[in-house]
C-alpha cells in the first residue's frame, strides 16, 4: 500500500512539473541571402555593430579583410582591431572561411583555431556589396559590416528592420568606435 502511494505521489509530482514547464516557441530558421559572389565579397569590411562576445571584448575600430585562396577552395580572413581606443595596440587574428553547403554560397564556416569552427551565415547583403550582415543559425552572433567606416542612416535603418524580422534582438547591438 505504501509503495502504491509513493508511486502515485511521484506520478502526480511529475505531472505537475511537466504542466509548469514552458516549451519554447519554435523559431523559423534563419534566412540567408540567395547568392554571394565571393570575388565581390573579398576585400576589407568595417565592423559597424556587433552582438557582444568574449573574443572581441575591448576591440574597437575592427576590420575584416578577406582574400580568396582559389587553389585551396577557401578564403582567408584577417581580423584586426585596436584595444580599447582607436589609438590602442593592434590585435590581429587570421582565420579560414569555407562554404558549408556549396549550393548555398551564403552558409559558411569560419575557423580561427583549428579544429574549432563556427557558422558564418550572410543574412543580408547590399546589391552593390556596400554592406553585409552576418549571423549564425542560433542567432547568438551578429555583425553589421560596411565597406566604409560609417554606414548611411538609411542603410542602418533598413538593416535593423531586416534583422528584427529575422528574430534577432537589435537591443543587444553594440556600436564600437571606428577610425574616423
Amino acid at each position: 500500500m505504501e509503495g502504491r502511494i509513493v508511486k502515485l505521489a511521484c506520478g502526480a509530482l511529475l505531472l505537475l512539473l511537466s504542466a509548469c514547464a514552458t516549451v519554447p516557441e519554435p523559431r523559423t530558421p534563419l534566412v540567408v541571402v540567395p547568392y554571394v559572389d565571393y570575388e565581390r565579397y573579398m576585400g576589407t569590411w568595417y565592423e559597424i555593430a556587433r552582438f557582444p562576445h568574449s573574443f572581441e571584448q575591448g576591440c574597437v575600430a575592427t576590420t575584416a579583410t578577406y582574400r580568396l585562396v582559389k587553389d585551396e577552395g577557401y578564403f582567408e580572413v584577417v581580423n584586426r582591431c585596436h584595444e580599447k581606443t582607436v589609438d590602442g595596440p593592434l590585435r590581429e587574428v587570421v582565420g579560414k572561411v569555407w562554404t558549408q553547403d556549396p549550393p548555398i554560397q551564403a552558409k559558411l564556416k569560419i575557423s580561427f583555431f583549428s579544429p574549432f569552427a563556427g557558422d558564418y551565415w550572410i543574412i543580408d547583403l547590399a546589391e552593390d556589396y556596400r554592406y553585409a550582415v552576418v549571423s549564425a543559425p542560433d542567432r547568438d552572433l551578429l555583425w553589421i559590416l560596411s565597406r566604409t567606416p560609417q554606414l548611411a542612416p538609411t542603410d542602418r535603418e533598413r538593416i535593423l528592420e531586416h534583422v528584427r524580422r529575422q528574430g534577432l534582438d537589435v537591443s543587444r547591438l553594440e556600436y564600437p568606435p571606428q577610425i574616423p
